[in-house]
């Protein structure tokens, strides 16, 4: 049966005609639609508007097999990862008993105190639930508290201690333990999560984790452990966004690059990355955290199909502090309904095979690799200061700046907070400090935080700051324009009040007046822009505007800037905020 029978046949040439033609009639000329379709990840990889066989970057290989693109193993599904911070037993039995499948339990100052890991894990089958920590300097102490828990209870252990070898960390030790007596246990975590939270792309967040991975690796193997043992001991962990494509890309491009080390150490068949994926703090948000569940749904999704062998959602609620338990119930339940429902763990690589994701991964990979090969060549990365980390903290802040800019003008939307915000919205409750690893004196960012700072000063005043849409004309003539304006001004927690329909400079000014605003924004089509703009905006003058803002990109006697889609909204609402008084 051929699907496509019916259908005349297409060709990549016949598709550029039809999209150049297209193109020219919405004004737009360019030699190649690719020319004026294509957009460009932080990494600088171009993405193309349309992908055929021709882009294949060769074999993929098999599931389980070397290259390991399409998966360590050939086992379908992941483990569900659940993430404490607190020592709350009840919350952890409750995870246990609906769907959890495994432990992360960070431990120490502002977690779980050492001592209260017994208690935690009282009632917790640990040769069922296999147990991750997250110690930091501590770890080596957490780990011989789980261990000796489990040789109290009798049982072999499973799971990863969290250590380092690096830098006189326990890793080492801890490993050789492993080896000799848990086999199903691993030692050491490479996290490259806060490569991820300080501001970098998905090569940064990858080349890092290599040149950590690799750093591990020869701690390990120069304290008497065959290459083969150090890779079986070493787990990574990486950010998952809610950007589907990216990050199904960024875990197969994460194996094809470890494997790669692995052949170089001559353990080719041993170069199956562990992985374990987590959704992103960086995405989350304070306002609106209700869309927090959209996002780690995605970025689920994405963790799942690209390949992860565990997976932790945060909850929705995150950025106030340790979830309650209707969060935590949330988080596991959007796993087992992608697990259950969604019969996504029954497939093995589900994107393999796409002409998009197979040469995002091989294109992803070497922009990693060689920002992996720069790491090494400035000496690799065991220490977290020096030349080297300089190095990286560059890159990082530039990646930062890059995706600031994007935010800032909007064309990085966070819908709930610089689209489509709430003014009424109430928060969840007060926030409380989270217990963050952090990573090497990096920066700890969220992409949300300068427009929630925003939001957060607005609702502090005595009376929320407003400005007024000056609206000129029908309601079908200013409608879109003044949603624009009020989506921008609120993103900042400013109110805002429109004249209605009209156009008569001095009733549009009267209502100025009434309104105890001092900013105004004018609102129309640019025919009606034309017509009326400047007497209004002298009106507004009048009547003590102390700022007339144009929705659109007009010059107009009276007007002082523009509101556009593109433009800085940061700065917009700054320079708001001054005029309207508001302390920063």
């Amino acid at each position: 049966m051929e699907l496509a029978a019916g259908f005349a046949s297409t060709t990549r040439d016949g598709w550029r005609s039809l999209a150049v033609e297209v193109l020219r009639k919405s004004g737009i000329e360019a030699a190649s639609p690719e020319e004026a379709l294509s957009t460009e990840t932080y990494d600088g990889m171009p993405i193309a508007p349309l992908y055929d066989m021709d882009d294949l970057p060769g074999d993929p290989g098999k599931p389980g097999a070397a290259p390991y693109v399409r998966g360590a193993a050939a086992v379908p599904g992941w483990d569900v990862r659940q993430r404490h911070s607190a020592a709350d037993p009840e919350a952890v039995l409750a995870d246990l008993e609906n769907g959890v499948t495994s432990l992360w339990l960070v431990v120490g100052e502002g977690a779980i105190p050492v001592g209260e890991l017994g208690a935690v894990l009282k009632d917790v089958y640990l040769d069922l639930a296999p147990v991750v920590l997250e110690a930091g300097a501590r770890a080596g102490e957490a780990a011989e508290t789980l261990l000796g828990l489990a040789a109290t209870r009798g049982f072999a252990p499973g799971g990863n201690l969290g250590a380092s070898a690096l830098g006189g960390g326990d890793g080492l030790e801890l490993a050789l333990r492993c080896v000799a007596d848990f086999p199903g246990l691993r030692a050491v975590t490479v996290d490259a999560t806060p490569y991820h939270d300080a501001g970098g792309s998905d090569a940064d967040e990858l080349g890092c984790s290599i040149a950590r991975g690799v750093a591990e690796l020869r701690a390990l193997t120069g304290g008497g452990l065959s290459v083969e043992q150090a890779l079986g001991q070493i787990e990574f962990r990486y950010a998952a966004t809610a950007d589907q494509f990216a990050t199904i890309a960024k875990l197969r491009a994460a194996r094809l690059l470890w494997a790669r080390v692995a052949e170089v150490c001559g353990a080719g068949e041993h170069g199956g990355q562990r992985q374990h994926a987590v959704t992103s703090t960086a995405m989350m948000t304070a306002r609106d955290p209700w869309v927090n569940m959209l996002r780690t749904t995605l970025a689920c999704f994405a963790a799942g199909v690209g390949g992860a062998q565990a997976v932790t959602v945060q909850p929705f609620d995150a950025c106030y502090g340790p979830p309650d338990a209707f969060a935590r119930r949330i988080a596991r339940n959007t796993q087992a309904l992608l697990l259950e429902e969604s019969g996504i763990g029954r497939v093995i690589d589900p994107a393999g095979g796409s002409w998009y994701v197979e040469s995002r991964t091989a294109a992803l990979a070497e922009r990693a690799w060689a920002w992996f090969q720069e790491i090494e060549a400035a000496g690799g990365i065991p220490a977290e200061v020096g030349p080297v980390a300089e190095l990286i903290a560059g890159r990082l802040a530039a990646t930062r700046e890059r995706r600031a800019r994007d935010i800032a003008h909007r064309r990085f939307p966070i819908t709930g907070v610089s689209e489509f915000p709430n003014l009424d919205e109430r928060p969840l409750r007060p926030p409380v400090p989270a217990a963050r690893s952090g990573g090497g004196g990096l920066p700890e960012v969220r992409y949300a935080e300068a427009f929630e700072a925003l939001r957060d000063l607005a609702d502090a005043q005595p009376e929320r700051p407003k400005v007024f849409l000056a609206t000129i004309g029908p309601v079908a003539a200013h409608t879109a324009r003044a949603a624009f304006a009020a989506n921008l001004f609120q993103s900042g927690g400013l109110a805002t009040e429109s004249a209605g329909p009209g156009a008569d400079p001095e009733q549009i000014a009267t209502a100025f007046a009434m309104s105890g605003a001092s900013v105004a924004c004018l609102c129309s089509t640019d025919k009606l822009y034309a017509q009326h703009a400047a007497a209004v905006a002298t009106a507004l003058r009048r009547a003590g505007a102390k700022r007339v803002w144009l929705a659109g990109k007009g010059q107009y006697a009276g007007v002082d800037a523009n509101l556009y889609a593109g433009c800085d909204a940061l700065a917009v609402l700054g320079t708001t905020f001054d005029d309207l008084e508001v302390t920063r």
